[in-house]
């Protein structure tokens, strides 16, 4: 037997129909909840992922790059393998001389993985020479070690300007506990330099960070993209 209070319950919602029925009113037919969460579902969260992620990235870029792009189709399918299958992507380095758009380009990648709509997203985005400052030890007990771990663990992480600030034993260190770390989790990293990855002739990017930075380089970098060029700079100041 029904209970009393769910036979009064059906007897009001019978009532609410008839009444509904006699104005003409059409009820709509319960929203299929599968299909909606496949459509418009997946794509409102596909949206909102990207425009957190879009948020982070405007956030670590400086005003100079924030209609960075990339425009290289090398560097925007690395971006599109890092965002595909980020333990895969490895590194991007970009090398040539200065003002031949490798910062921008840097940031034109992050951008566009951003812009995918990344499950989550993190990135650090530093100067070289900024770093090694960041990181030259204090008073307090541990702050380097955290502030090392933090560039080892970040999820993305441009490195620019490499091979600029004075070559010492600590900065080899550093580079090479940074790059390692990230090399052996495989973690997306981007380096920009002014020095050629290998130059017979002249100094290179070896030179600075040592054979055992450079032997893991030569294992993490799965993408590398030579920059040529006039100094853009130079030829915006002259306009």
């Amino acid at each position: 037997m029904a209970k009393p209070e769910l036979a009064g319950h059906a007897r009001t919602m019978q009532a609410l129909e008839r009444i509904i029925a006699a104005k003409g009113v059409r009820l709509a037919p319960p929203l299929d909840e599968e299909n909606h969460s496949h459509s418009g579902g997946q794509a409102w969260r596909h949206e909102a992922r990207a425009s957190y992620a879009l948020n982070r990235w405007r956030a670590a870029t400086p005003p100079r790059f924030q209609d960075a792009q990339a425009t290289i189709p090398a560097v925007a399918a690395w971006a599109d393998t890092t965002l595909a299958q980020p333990g895969s992507a490895g590194a991007l380095l970009l090398t040539g001389l200065t003002g031949t758009g490798k910062t921008h380009e840097a940031y034109g990648a992050l951008r566009r993985i951003a812009a995918g709509g990344p499950d989550r997203y993190e990135l650090v985005a530093m100067n070289s020479a900024d770093m090694y400052g960041h990181l030259r030890p204090t008073q307090q007990v541990g702050a380097t070690e955290d502030r090392l771990r933090r560039l080892s663990q970040v999820q993305y992480l441009l490195l620019d300007d490499l091979g600029t600030t004075k070559v010492s034993e600590w900065t080899e260190e550093i580079t090479y506990r940074l790059i390692n770390h990230r090399y052996n989790h495989c973690l997306p990293t981007i380096i920009t330099s002014n020095l050629p990855a290998r130059d017979a002739s002249g100094p290179d990017l070896t030179d600075f960070v040592g054979d055992r930075v450079a032997s893991r380089l030569a294992e993490m970098v799965t993408t590398l993209v030579p920059m040529v060029g006039v100094d853009r700079r130079r030829g915006q100041g002259a306009a």
